[in-house]
């Protein structure tokens, strides 16, 4: 985890270099865990560094990609139902806020929230959408916390007292395995607290054809997205990967409701990373990350049985997707 400054305060560009140290610290212990497996892996959250990011929004704009469209127009639809559901000022907090776009919608039905609090692992682009949320909602109390929401996360008594509306959207959840995700629903239904509402997009399950086009678009840029990963870890661990010696690929497995995406090796060789050597045989894969599709009886079920009652749930017409509102239940 990335530990935010004392006291939780707002975070400044002077916290960079402390931020950067122990970001690269956590980053080459789990590359080095992950690598060591007799089935490698890295965690999807390293997919997302600047580079990354931008090639994230890329895939975003492809046809293939229907997830980010879908809910959007899902948020846009509903974020008046949302604000129902809220009531009068609340804090909304959102975990991996990104460009923070999404939350802008909520923002804006919204108008007596008090505060914001974006929970991110990216330093940089966490104080720039600070700094532009405050100049736009001047109003607003922008408190942004440098974090990996993966983990336990404090929120800073600055934002008590009024009502908590947690934001997880982009289908995020699906990273997680079953498991992981109900654990990160427990956490969040402590941090939260009582009586407190939860919104979390979910992509929902469908036809393989459309799950196999989304994560691998004709433009590439998924390819170019995952391969990226790579490229870091050549600049930040001193590694040597050859991107010309790997390819993406991305596929359903039905067994697990999910989609899997992997970095193939096309020959046998070794990498070094960080001082040490990493052997790859020809076909041999790293996982790069998972994304889980549920039905909406499956995540409401999930949601239930850790630590949140299902309130609403919206899906667009084609059932491509769905936005759920949860509310904690009794917390002891």
């Amino acid at each position: 985890m990335i530990r935010t400054p004392p006291a939780m305060r707002a975070l400044h560009p002077g916290d960079a270099v402390a931020v950067a140290m122990a970001a690269r610290a956590s980053l080459c212990a789990d590359v080095i865990v992950g690598l060591s497996q007799a089935r490698k892996s890295i965690p999807c959250k390293y997919l997302y560094d600047a580079a990354g990011a931008a090639l994230f929004e890329g895939i975003c704009q492809t046809p293939e990609y229907y997830p980010t469209r879908t809910e959007l127009a899902l948020l846009r639809k509903h974020a008046g139902d949302i604000a129902a559901c809220a009531g009068g000022g609340v804090n909304l907090i959102e975990f991996g806020s990104g460009s923070s776009a999404k939350a802008r919608i909520l923002l804006d039905a919204l108008p007596r929230a008090s505060s914001y609090t974006p929970i991110d692992i990216a330093l940089p682009g966490l104080l720039a959408e600070a700094d532009a949320l405050r100049s736009d909602y001047p109003a607003l109390r922008v408190v942004p916390i440098c974090a990996d929401f993966t983990e336990t996360v404090a929120l800073p008594e600055s934002i008590a007292g009024e009502r908590r509306v947690g934001f997880f959207p982009g289908s995020t959840i699906g990273n997680f395995t079953p498991g992981e995700a109900g654990a990160f629903l427990r956490r969040a239904a402590t941090m939260l607290g009582n009586d407190s509402l939860l919104i979390v997009g979910v992509d929902l399950r469908k036809d393989q054809r459309l799950l196999d086009a989304a994560y691998n678009d004709a433009a590439g840029i998924t390819a170019a997205f995952n391969l990226n990963l790579l490229r870091r870890l050549n600049r930040e661990l001193r590694a040597n990967f050859d991107l010309a010696a790997f390819s993406h690929g991305a596929h359903y497995n039905a067994a697990q409701a999910r989609v899997e995406m992997h970095i193939y090796s096309l020959a046998f060789q070794t990498v070094r990373v960080d001082g040490r050597l990493f052997s790859f045989t020809s076909g041999e894969s790293i996982h790069t990350e998972n994304s889980h599709k549920y039905s909406v009886t499956e995540f409401q079920a999930l949601a239930g049985a850790n630590g949140f009652r299902p309130l609403h749930c919206w899906t667009d017409a084609a059932n491509l997707f769905s936005l759920h509102c949860l509310v904690t239940t009794a917390i002891h």
